[in-house]
């Protein structure tokens, strides 16, 4: 028999690692980007053209590489980070595997011009699906530059599955921000179609938050820094009242590099457990450093999960420095009573003024004497109140009507809906009776039916017929505006500016009139009509973290994400109470929609308690 196990070609195995560490456009950034902090660069340049599906180019001005050094990095596992496996226990660099550099040039494209300094000409190689096209020497700048084009040429398939462009823009912006975050000494700018997006100079850390997500955030993040022989932990966290459902900013670094730990953020919103409501989350930014004997970054290809080998009190650790940072926040000043050197400052007594006019006073004076006389003290009566009368009538009526509810058989309506209610009919209410509806606990209509009794939730009954009405206006692009007498200017930070740009469409067609006025910022000239009295800005916010949490290059769920947003936001409260003409309304608007019975997140809307299980309470 003969033998059937054969090494794979280099171009087939830098392809399938590919897999791994290139999965997108943003990848690209990241890995490159990653590369030139390594390389000790000052500033970094990222261009991308068409959301990295023709063109990524990186520049920076860091070491450089020599012309060996140039054409060796493009080989799988070559690298300058490490020497040896206990370097991995000590690592201080992004990058370490070897594998990026081989793994774009297997699907890309790639051009590279080096220099290092004090040489007088550096090198330009060009590569195609790992093959070494061509080298020779030019003239070019210190550092690096290279130009990643053509992703995934070779690989279809995996072109054909990348996401719209703003979906890519989106990953490639998110990928951008975990990386200047963290260092904030080095000057980063960011073009997209050469439009800049970011033009971020060296600063102070705040300074680089507030750059990439707004000055507005500026008022809301608390100072936070304890330093143990374990960890060091510092960075901002958010103030209580800043907490919001949608659209927090929650960042976790270790020893410079970015990573997702669940664990860690429920010791962060733990402390905020009975200072926040149920749902919502607070912004933080906070920064670990620890030896880097102590943990392990090499378990995952991105390197975004990182284990640690004293997580749990680390864990207690950082619940007990966001304690101090809001305890600082919420400190009362102390009053000072030592008057001891102060000067006497004299008290104001009104007798001490001999010229003061005198007021006069008649103690018997009494506004509410009808009599007007005021020469005897006179006492208020309360008029009596002929609470008799209120009642007048209750009892005949109640005879008249037999009951609280209709009975069964007084049919004046029916109503067609799916699942308990498909054939359900709404009993009619007897000649003299006012409504057919009634309310429960601010909750529920209530209303009798052949089969037993109907209770339907209000608000999620609003929401349903709401989405169903923002979802048609969408489709026809009919929606009413209703002008602001004075337009609210909204601030976006530069990832959300690009998510709304691909929502205005859809946001026109619900209502909302937008003026772009540059720089992130945008103007509310109109709002939806009907939802006048709401905080648009927080709305429209709230909407475009949705489109961006969605996600999807699917129009239509973009569509719907956004007519559930602003039905939730807009739709009949809990606790309200409405009258029988809204109850009345409401039903019948609910009945004509397509699907009544449930919410557009599948919530139950109506149920009934059927007329068998209402007698069995009885027995």
């Amino acid at each position: 028999m003969s033998d059937i196990i054969r090494l794979l070609p280099d171009s087939v195995a830098n392809q399938i690692a590919a897999g791994e560490v290139i999965q997108r456009p943003s990848s690209v950034v990241k890995e490159l980007v990653e590369n030139a902090i390594d390389a000790e660069a000052h500033e970094v340049h990222v261009l991308v053209t068409d959301a990295g599906r023709t063109c990524i180019q990186v520049i920076d001005d860091g070491k450089g590489m020599s012309p060996t050094d140039a054409r060796l990095a493009f080989e799988r596992h070559s690298t300058s980070k490490i020497k040896e496996a206990a370097d991995l226990f000590s690592l201080r660099t992004m990058g370490f595997r070897g594998e990026a550099l081989a793994s774009i040039a297997a699907v890309a494209q790639v051009e590279l011009k080096t220099r290092q300094e004090g040489e007088e000409l550096g090198t330009r190689i060009l590569l195609s699906g790992s093959q070494v096209e061509s080298q020779e020497a030019i003239a070019c700048p210190k550092g690096s530059n290279f130009s990643v084009k053509n992703l995934f040429f070779n690989v279809p398939a995996r072109r054909k599955f990348l996401k719209s462009n703003q979906t890519e823009l989106n990953n490639i912006l998110a990928e951008f921000e975990r990386i200047v975050l963290v260092h904030p000494d080095v000057a980063f700018t960011l073009h997209h179609n050469d439009v800049e997006l970011f033009n971020l100079p060296a600063s102070p850390l705040k300074q680089r938050v507030l750059s990439v997500f707004g000055k507005r955030l500026g008022q809301q993040l608390l100072p936070l820094e304890v330093e143990t022989g374990l960890v060091s932990v510092s960075g901002f966290v958010a103030k209580p009242e800043f907490a919001k459902k949608k659209g927090a900013y929650q960042y976790f670094f270790v020893n410079g590099r970015y990573m997702r730990h669940p664990y860690f953020h429920k010791a962060v919103m733990g402390v905020y457990e009975h200072l926040v409501p149920a749902g919502e989350q607070v912004s933080y930014f906070i920064y670990f450093e620890v030896n880097p004997a102590d943990i392990d970054v090499n378990i995952h290809p991105t390197k975004t999960e990182i284990k640690f080998e004293n997580e749990q009190a680390i864990w207690q650790i950082l619940a007990a420095a966001v304690k101090e940072a809001l305890g600082r926040f919420n400190a009362v000043p102390a009053i000072d009573f030592d008057t001891e050197g102060m000067p006497d400052i004299p008290a104001f007594a009104p007798d001490s003024f001999a010229g003061m006019p005198k007021t006069g006073t008649n103690p018997a004076y009494n506004p509410f004497d009808a009599s007007g006389d005021t020469a005897s003290p006179a006492r208020y009566v309360r008029p009596a109140v002929e609470w008799e009368r209120l009642y007048e009538g209750i009892a005949s009526r109640r005879e008249q009507e037999g009951g609280l509810f209709p009975q069964e058989g007084e049919e004046a309506s029916s109503a067609q809906g799916g699942g308990n209610v498909a054939a359900a009919s709404l009993g009619g209410a007897p000649e003299g009776k006012s409504s057919l509806y009634y309310q429960f606990k601010g909750r529920y209509v209530v209303t009798s039916v052949k089969s037993g009794l109907m209770l339907i939730d209000q608000h999620w009954a609003h929401v349903r017929i709401l989405f169903d009405r923002y979802l048609a206006m969408q489709e026809e692009g009919r929606g009413a505006s209703q002008g602001m007498l004075f337009p609210e200017a909204v601030q976006f930070s530069v990832s959300e500016s690009v998510a709304l740009d691909g929502i205005r469409e859809e946001l026109s067609a619900i209502g909302f009139d937008l003026g772009d006025l540059g720089g992130g910022t945008y103007s509310v000239n109109g709002v939806p009509a009907g939802i006048e009295g709401l905080d648009a800005a927080g709305l429209l916010r709230g909407m475009v973290h949705t489109a961006m949490e969605a996600g999807s290059d699917v129009r239509d769920e973009v569509r719907r994400a956004l007519a559930l947003s602003m039905a939730k936001a807009v739709a009949i409260p809990y606790g309200q109470a409405l009258s029988d003409e809204e109850m009345a309304s409401l039903v019948d608007a609910l009945f004509a929609c397509p699907v009544p019975n449930y919410s557009p997140e599948g919530r139950t809307v109506v149920a009934v308690i059927r007329e068998e299980e209402i007698e069995r309470l009885f027995k």
